[in-house]
């Protein structure tokens, strides 16, 4: 059989010719139209949803948050499967769609559910979010910053924002996670005598804090060829400013927030470390 290929092949070399250019044609034009990666697709599409609970623990945040986003997802038009994780403040659930489901069509879906799903989450859990699209490989790059001279809160800071902006717009990454060093925070310590003797609560000393860095609207000043804004600057630019925040007054006395506690610049509670 193979002599008589061979034959006809020699005998009828230009249609043999014809064939292979026509079949090369055809292939450089199917290898233009492939969407082409460097690590093909092995999954199918997925989406992440991610809600924090902060003062939960792991039983709350699986009975109050997970099982109610898994409510409302299951029943989505191409769910396959369902998968959830829940830890302390913090709960991840991982919906998968069948291979033919396009995933853009998926996230809007899963988003119109999420959106029933808020009435029935606890106060003070914050509105679930949808992780960015990326790639089931999960982390495919990690570096590590150090310094000699710098502080970790300084290092930190310039990661948070200068690196990671810079590594968000190159074309391919979609997300980003950061860890380590010292998170830059202020920090508003407080004494107990000190609450007792100016008859301040915890509460006071918190509210006081959070409403110190807030700006306030006044509204437009219309004069004859101008309109100007006016508006209270309240944001804090030093610790000096936060601690001449008002706690309360007494008798027309402000209390302010130093007499009550000690405020310094300091880095965030590390909550643990990768191996």
């Amino acid at each position: 059989m193979f002599n008589a290929i061979l034959k006809w092949s020699i005998a009828q070399r230009w249609i043999v010719v014809i064939a292979t250019v026509l079949v090369t044609l055809y292939g450089l034009r199917t290898l233009g139209e492939m969407s082409l990666d460097v690590f093909p697709s092995f999954a199918p599409p997925q989406v992440e949803i991610q809600a924090e609970a902060p003062g939960l623990a792991p039983e709350e945040v699986e009975s109050l948050v997970t099982l109610p986003i898994e409510s409302a997802v299951n029943g989505t038009p191409g769910v396959t499967a369902v998968r959830s994780t829940s830890v302390a403040g913090a709960s991840a659930v991982r919906v998968v769609f069948g291979w033919d489901t396009d995933v853009y069509q998926a996230r809007q879906l899963i988003t119109e559910r999420l959106q029933q799903a808020q009435t029935r989450l606890p106060e003070g859990v914050e509105a679930p979010q949808l992780a960015p699209l990326n790639s089931p490989l999960g982390i495919v790059l990690e570096y590590a910053f150090t310094a000699e001279t710098t502080s970790l809160m300084e290092v930190r800071q310039l990661v948070d924002r200068q690196v990671t902006n810079r590594l968000l717009a190159v074309p391919g990454v979609t997300q980003i996670t950061v860890f380590g060093g010292e998170e830059r925070q202020y920090q508003v310590l407080v004494d107990p005598a000190k609450l007792s003797a100016f008859g301040v609560t915890l509460a006071e000393v918190s509210a006081a804090a959070a409403a110190a860095n807030q700006n306030g609207a006044g509204g437009y000043l219309i004069d004859a060829d101008q309109e100007l804004l006016i508006r209270g600057i309240g944001r804090i630019e030093s610790i000096a400013d936060l601690q001449r925040s008002v706690v309360k007054a007494q008798a027309g006395t402000p209390v302010l927030l130093q007499d009550v506690a000690t405020v310094t610049l300091g880095p965030a509670l590390k909550g643990g470390a990768p191996k």
